[in-house]
């Protein structure tokens, strides 16, 4: 669809994809706060760190953009854990391929401590730390939970040596609570919360991906405004209704995406929900 896009809306990408460009993605204040705190106080002192919300909040756009905005920078080490439902002994085999050290499944202490004499390396040769994203955390086993805990201290628990960020939803935070994770989450030193965002929030994010992809006139405010009251909060529903739109639209071969073309999409549902 996306020569569709360029021919028939003078779009560069489709504003509702998962794939659109990083650099035109929306960092509120909000976020680059949160950013903030993780490179100039977390890092430098370890621990972990939580951006909690419900699906469809933004979470992973987070991770994204955290990941994205550190990889530059030679002296931090940043990962991601790609599988969180992972066992305790591939857990550690992916920790090997990430930070490149060769892990036996059999001699989980000889891993444990081949880690954390690489992460002690790295730390007296940069003075920061390593980081460790993972996504959908809510899936990640107890006892990998509390192997992270342990491979992160140092020195009686009065260092650490490396930096978590868990991204999850309301079940992440449930667990935390439980005695098994108590510990993990009294280290817990940054919280982002993701809360349902507003109509006005919802609002900007449309106009700045509108925008961004070089059309924001591509619906009639009408549109923008029904679009964003349908979402109900979700910036994940925002853009999947979006894109139910868009593709109406080229489909039928439209120039914009209007009232009409809303109401024939979604109209049972519309007049459902009018009051």
């Amino acid at each position: 669809m996306t020569q569709n896009l360029a021919l028939m809306f003078n779009l560069k990408w489709n504003p509702f994809a998962t794939e659109i460009p990083l650099q035109s993605l929306l960092v509120t204040a909000r976020v680059d706060s949160f950013f903030w705190r993780i490179e100039n106080h977390m890092l430098r002192h370890g621990g972990f760190a939580l951006i909690e919300g419900e699906p469809g909040a933004g979470k992973s756009v987070v991770m994204r953009q955290l990941a994205t905005r550190l990889a530059d920078r030679d002296d931090i080490i940043v990962a991601a854990l790609t599988h969180a439902s992972s066992r305790l002994a591939d857990f550690y085999r992916e920790m090997g391929e990430m930070f490149g050290i060769q892990l036996s499944m059999h001699n989980r202490w000889g891993g444990f401590k081949a880690l954390r004499e690489r992460w002690f390396d790295h730390v007296e040769a940069t003075r920061l730390r390593p980081l460790l994203l993972i996504d959908e955390a809510q899936e990640l086993p107890t006892a990998v939970f509390s192997e992270l805990r342990l491979l992160a201290a140092a020195d009686f628990d009065s260092r650490a040596i490396l930096s978590v960020v868990f991204a999850g939803d309301n079940r992440l935070k449930s667990r935390l609570r439980t005695p098994e994770l108590l510990p993990v989450a009294s280290r817990i030193r940054h919280r982002f919360i993701m809360e349902v965002a507003s109509a006005d929030e919802l609002a900007a994010l449309l106009e700045h991906l509108l925008s961004e992809a070089g059309n924001p006139s591509l619906m009639t405010p009408q549109v923008k405004q029904a679009l964003c009251m349908h979402a109900g909060g979700n910036r994940r529903h925002l853009a999947v209704i979006g894109d139910m739109l868009l593709t109406a639209a080229v489909q039928q071969q439209r120039e914009h995406i209007d009232e009409a073309l809303f109401h024939q999409v979604f109209g049972d549902n519309t007049r459902r929900a009018s009051p």
